[in-house]
């Protein structure tokens, strides 16, 4: 995977990530979702690297990269804190200014850094995504049906970290013959770790208190993500039986909006790479 990419871990303050970087051209960062790791982007990655200067993290506490010490208020697996490190780890690497893309978990920081750091992000792509607080707001039983591990992951009486660890590749049901032998074992490594599992279970947990009321304070502010944003989802998901005019949600949370569906399942960048990286190759040049 990566070929002439490399492979590092980069210290960012509160955490050290472990990325991939590659190619050449203008930076853009591709941000995983849950329970993947950098290497969900594999075939992705290549097809940009032509154009762009590709960085492919592990978000804070999944795969590779460090787990920081969880608090009560789950703060360090916060979006803004995962925001944080990203900005951070682009600079490290010599990117003041660049283009995000995040998948589902990541989508949301990638959200964060547009509304948070609007001097360092260009461009904004979400993948199968609107933000938290919206999802959280319009939640009802259909959603809780389909999404529940939401609630699961996210509460904390009864915590889902013993269930998952009882058997990770039961609970994930994953199979190499989608996303590929290597990104599979990549993948598998970082399940079987009982911190990453723990992690992972923060990032919900964050999402359903501290990353909500962030998203609750910009929509009270009026704050909007001013620079391009792209919103692609995957025909084999719910987005429109959930929200209906996808955009039309985006669009009371960016000033200029793009988007549509592509053919595909879940993981968009496993399953639909050619399709993808055209979509983004397109906005990001644009």
């Amino acid at each position: 995977m990566f070929e002439d990419f490399i492979d590092e871990h980069v210290d960012v303050g509160e955490a050290r990530l472990r990325v991939r970087h590659g190619g050449s051209g203008a930076p853009v960062l591709l941000l995983h979702g849950h329970p993947r790791t950098h290497a969900t982007w594999h075939r992705v990655a290549p097809l940009l690297a032509a154009d762009f200067t590709v960085v492919c993290p592990d978000l804070r506490g999944y795969g590779q990269s460090s787990k920081p010490p969880s608090t009560p208020d789950h703060e360090p697996y916060s979006k803004r804190a995962m925001a944080g490190d990203c900005v951070r780890l682009m600079r490290a690497l010599g990117h003041e200014r660049f283009a995000v893309v995040g998948h589902d978990r990541g989508a949301y920081v990638a959200q964060r850094l547009g509304l948070d750091h609007p001097e360092a992000v260009t461009h904004v792509a979400v993948l199968d995504v609107v933000p938290i607080g919206e999802a959280l707001a319009r939640c009802d039983a259909g959603f809780a049906s389909a999404w529940w591990h939401w609630f699961f992951l996210g509460q904390t009486a009864k915590p889902a970290e013993r269930v998952i660890n009882a058997d990770p590749d039961a609970w994930y049901g994953l199979t190499p013959e989608v996303m590929g032998q290597e990104a599979y074992d990549d993948l598998r490594a970082a399940l079987h770790d009982p911190e990453t599992v723990h992690a992972m279970c923060e990032d919900y947990r964050a999402g359903l208190g501290l990353d909500r009321a962030a998203d609750d304070a910009d929509r009270a502010a009026g704050r909007t993500i001013a620079c391009p944003l792209l919103a692609l989802w995957a025909t084999g998901d719910d987005m429109e039986d959930l929200y209906g005019d996808v955009l039309a949600v985006w669009r009371g949370w960016a000033e200029n909006v793009d988007g549509g569906p592509i053919e595909s399942g879940h993981h968009l960048a496993e399953e639909a790479p050619d399709q993808l990286a055209a979509r983004l190759r397109l906005f990001l040049k644009g």
